[in-house]
């Protein structure tokens, strides 16, 4: 994505943390030529300074069919607001938006019961501990013919990042006053994206 460097974020652990806080992503790939998205949750980890995404689709959705042979874009976004020029010093101003964005760049490799049901199972194990601890004893306590017909339905894929960019634009071209005013704003908006934005705008000023 477009990055100029006031707005670059590099630091690995801040953006993992960010990626963990949003993990409901959109993962893109090349289907026959074509792009194509889904919209899933994912279970982002990082150990030795290696990321891993973990996630699944279902057998029915042909996205997986990129997987294995080609590189795959994980989008994670929080936050947004749009920022009145109001807010500027200056009258000659235009209107502009604030966000946060991280990139993540792999190529996802399948994971199917069939080919790998200790795999399929860690996968999903890993899926419950992040999203509904509580629900684990439960999905183990079900008949053992209903899980494998469950896990025969969708097809899972680890991806190992290969590259992983993050955007904050969050007015650090403005000058100090000016992005204090416009985080006060934010933080006063009804609105809880925007407060979101004002709350990154302040942890980014201190």
């Amino acid at each position: 994505m477009h990055r100029p460097t006031i707005f670059q974020e590099d630091n690995l652990d801040k953006l993992v943390a960010f990626m963990k806080a949003h993990s409901f992503a959109t993962l893109v790939s090349a289907v026959e030529g074509v792009p194509f998205a889904s919209h899933i949750p994912l279970v982002v980890t990082e150990t030795d300074g290696v990321v891993t995404l973990v996630g699944h689709l279902a057998k029915g959705n042909p996205h997986w069919q990129a997987f294995d042979i080609a590189e795959s874009l994980a989008i994670f976004t929080g936050a947004h607001a749009y920022i009145s020029p109001t807010l500027y010093e200056k009258d000659e101003s235009v209107p502009t938006w604030n966000y946060i964005a991280v990139h993540a760049y792999g190529t996802p490799n399948i994971i199917t019961f069939k080919d790998a049901p200790e795999q399929m199972d860690q996968m999903i194990d890993e899926m419950v501990d992040t999203y509904e601890a509580s629900y684990k004893s439960q999905w183990h306590s079900l008949s053992g013919a209903f899980r494998t017909s469950m896990m025969k339905g969708i097809v899972g894929f680890e991806m190992a990042v290969t590259r992983l960019e993050g955007k904050y634009k969050l007015s650090q071209n403005r000058s100090l006053i000016e992005q204090h005013t416009i985080s006060d704003a934010l933080l006063q908006s009804a609105d809880p994206s925007a407060q979101g934005v004002g709350q990154e705008m302040q942890q980014n000023l201190e």
